[in-house]
């Protein structure tokens, strides 16, 4: 009995310590990237891609996900502003059912940003994939990630460790009682960045280089 009271102990202080370390975590993104996250496109350099994060296309409530309606609208407004000449849509495909980047590329359509401006990523199953095949495989160096503000702390951590110069073009939030899956998740995929930076993760798939601008959107 006295085994398994030890046990249980030594198990909530383990939980406690990562619990703790993912809060410093995502505490330290948030401080490391937002000189780098904007609000305004005024103050984004110009660059030619913005790299727009995925997110499932229906919300918890079964209606269309509010993260994922915000980032595309912050995304044509990015691009009606002139920064960028080019979308780049990085999401999951991994089920023949379930495709976020032609989702994306549709509701980007409906919006007014032009097909051939837009290219898909269906390999950004994660964002440090993602980050690391818009250099791997779409060959870009400067670049803005367009997504809400916890998420682009991430992103903009991942980029920069990788050499690649990335600012943050912030969608709007969601009220926090909207998703508690994705508010709790920001915590542990702070403390994973650390280590996918830390063991240089290799991406799920990197591919054949697409060049944006020059090959035809895919």
């Amino acid at each position: 009995m006295r085994v398994m009271v030890y046990g249980v102990l030594a198990l909530g202080a383990v939980a406690l310590a990562l619990s703790l370390l993912s809060w410093a975590a995502e505490r330290r993104l948030e401080a490391l990237a937002t000189r780098y996250i904007m609000t305004d496109p005024a103050n984004l350099p110009d660059v030619p891609v913005a790299l727009v994060l995925g997110a499932a296309p229906i919300g918890p409530e079964g209606g269309p996900n509010r993260y994922f309606v915000h980032r595309l609208d912050a995304a044509a407004a990015l691009f009606k502003t002139g920064k960028v000449k080019y979308l780049l849509v990085s999401g999951d495909n991994s089920r023949p059912d379930y495709d976020e980047p032609t989702a994306m590329r549709a509701g980007l359509i409906e919006r007014g940003v032009p097909a051939e401006a837009i290219y898909r990523d269906f390999a950004g199953f994660r964002t440090w994939d993602s980050m690391v095949r818009i250099e791997q495989v779409f060959g870009q160096a400067r670049v803005i990630v367009v997504s809400q503000r916890f998420h682009l702390s991430r992103a903009i951590f991942l980029a920069r460790e990788q050499g690649i110069e990335a600012w943050g073009f912030e969608a709007q939030d969601v009220a926090r009682a909207y998703s508690i899956i994705t508010e709790l998740r920001r915590y542990p995929s702070a403390l994973r960045a650390y280590l996918d930076v830390w063991f240089d993760t290799p991406p799920k798939y990197t591919g054949p280089r697409i060049v944006i601008g020059k090959d035809p959107p895919n």
